[in-house]
Order: structure tokens, then sequence, then C-alpha cells
């Protein structure tokens, strides 16, 4: 589906989002590396690839395979007391940066974020700047008590540093020696990034496993998300007013 730029159709959307019979395979061996991760550092951290609409889906499945109750999401930080109070009485998500349009926040992971409720969240993302990795590495740090699943694009989430530089994952895992990170590995579909875009790969068979030495979701076929998103004029006058 296309963007939605109102908020009774962003509210339409996020009903008919079915948050029941997504299945997704698990690898004991998976498991027991993702459990030992949150046990030892009290993290976990998945990557994901911008307006999937299955990136909720998967959120949830590890949320309830891992028995966790808090989460953490690269959605702007000063978002959080108007989602907190979204989630408990269903008022209106006004503030610009639900409406970026950039595949971070969609109709189903407030489905998802419903179903879960109540639930411990933390915002970590901020403006951008040049030490943002590190900034969202910091906030995530001296925010998370419980043990915690992460979320963020999968440009952050790597565990050691890559060629541009050190991702929020190499900045935690410097802090929290033995986190993991899960990298959802996608394959054929469409995805809203600000657009309709879309990708045709090979990927891992569906579900959590290790793939060498790494832990991945793979999502052999994916679908495009409903992402909230304003017209360039108007978001632009809300970003004024944040």
């Amino acid at each position: 589906m296309p963007g939605v730029d109102t908020i009774d159709g962003l509210t339409r959307a996020v009903a008919d989002f079915d948050t029941s019979g997504f299945e997704l395979p698990m690898e004991e061996a998976a498991l027991a590396r993702a459990r030992r991760s949150l046990m030892e550092t009290g993290l976990l951290l998945l990557g994901e690839m911008p307006g999937v609409r299955e990136n909720p889906l998967v959120i949830l499945r590890l949320m309830d395979a891992l028995g966790l109750g808090s989460l953490a999401l690269d959605w702007h930080g000063g978002l959080t007391m108007e989602l907190y109070t979204y989630l408990r009485h269903g008022t209106p998500l006004e503030s610009a940066h639900w409406w970026v349009g950039d595949g971070r926040v969609t109709a189903g992971h407030l489905a998802v974020l419903r179903r879960l409720s109540p639930i411990t969240l933390t915002l970590f993302d901020g403006a951008d700047r040049p030490d943002r990795d590190s900034a969202m590495a910091r906030r995530v740090l001296d925010t998370v008590a419980a043990p915690t699943l992460v979320v963020a694009g999968s440009a952050h989430t790597g565990v050691t540093p890559d060629a541009l530089g050190k991702p929020m994952g190499a900045c935690l895992a410097r802090e929290r020696p033995g986190l993991e990170s899960i990298r959802i590995d996608y394959g054929r579909g469409s995805f809203y990034a600000m657009e309709r875009r879309g990708m045709d790969a090979r990927a891992a068979a569906r579900g959590l496993r290790v793939v060498g030495e790494e832990l991945v979701v793979g999502l052999p076929e994916f679908s495009e998300a409903t992402v909230p998103q304003l017209p360039f004029e108007a978001l632009q006058g809300k970003l004024a007013q944040f």
C-alpha cells in the first residue's frame, strides 16, 4: 500500500493490520544465542530495512519467543509520551515526526505495539548529527534497564566497525561484550521509504537461524508497509512547530 496522509487513514490502516497468522520458524541454536545475549548484556539488536510490512511481525514473534516486555526503536525520542498516550487512550498521532514517510514508522508497528501493550518503550533517535550512532547508543545505555530488543536500520546494528565508521551496535558492543545482532535478510518484494521501491535478491530460508557466524531472519518474500507521510510542504510546516 502507498503512504497515508491523514489521521483517519492511518487509524484505519492500524485497525486493519493483522497481527496473527505470521509464522516465523526459529532454530534452537539461534534462539540460544539470542537468549544468551539478553542474559549477558541485557540487549539484543535487530537490523531492519524500513518500509517492509513484515518488520513489526518479526518484532512481535521475537518478543513472544524470548519473553520480552521491553522494546527500543530508532524513532525520535521526543515522541515517547505521545506514543504512550496513543497506546493507552487512542489519541491521534499529530507530531510531525510520525509523518516523515521514511518507513521507520508503519501502521504495522503501531498495531503490534497496541497488541504488546502494556510494554516498556524506549525511542532513541534524535536530530541528525555527526555522532548520531554514538548518541543513539548512549541513549539506549542510559535508558534501558530490563532485557530489551533494540530495533534500528541495519546500517546501525552491526556490532563491529564498518567502512562508514562505528555503528550504534559497535558502540553498544564496546560497553556490553557478548552483544548479538540479528539481521533481517530480504529477498524479493516491495517496500515504502519516501516512495514505493522494490528489490529482488537471494535471501536465507524463512525464519531465525544461524548463517555462517551471523544471526539472520530470512524473509525470501516481503511486502510494502503502510507508512504515514505528509506532503512536503505540510510536513515542513509541522516540523517548524515541533
